[in-house]
């Protein structure tokens, strides 16, 4: 499987709701809580989680720049970062799973293009005469 973004996951959900992912967010706005607000909630924290991978892994390629000198002060600054990053893929992973997951159970059902007849209620069955003693 293809490693998910934000952007494929936006992308997805603007897809099946038909709608630019901004204009999805103000309507979910003004809505009871579900899916869509659920899909919304999880492609912000697969966001926020890949700019956490972003800061974390950054932060740590200033630590170990080749002019800099890595004294015990600072191993303890890297292996801080190392973890913070390790707990910033680990969560980018178990949302990317879970987004994943439900944006593939989900399908855009196209709009009917003329109304369908209603169904006919099945026919009551004909009373029985009573019997006599």
């Amino acid at each position: 499987m293809p490693r998910l973004t934000s952007t494929d996951i936006a992308d997805r959900i603007e897809d099946l709701y038909g709608a630019p992912l901004a204009d999805l967010k103000a309507h979910a706005q003004d809505q009871p809580a579900g899916m869509l607000s659920a899909l919304l909630g999880m492609h912000e924290g697969f966001a926020l989680a890949e700019r956490s991978i972003d800061v974390h892994r950054d932060h740590l390629a200033r630590l170990i720049h080749p002019e800099r000198q890595i004294g015990p002060h600072e191993v303890s600054h890297l292996l801080d970062g190392a973890r913070r990053l390790a707990e910033a893929v680990a969560v980018r992973d178990v949302q990317a799973k879970s987004v994943a997951a439900v944006l593939q159970s989900l399908a855009r059902v196209p709009a009917p293009t003329a109304p369908s007849p209603p169904v006919a209620a099945p026919p009551l069955p004909a009373p029985t005469p009573a019997h006599s003693r």
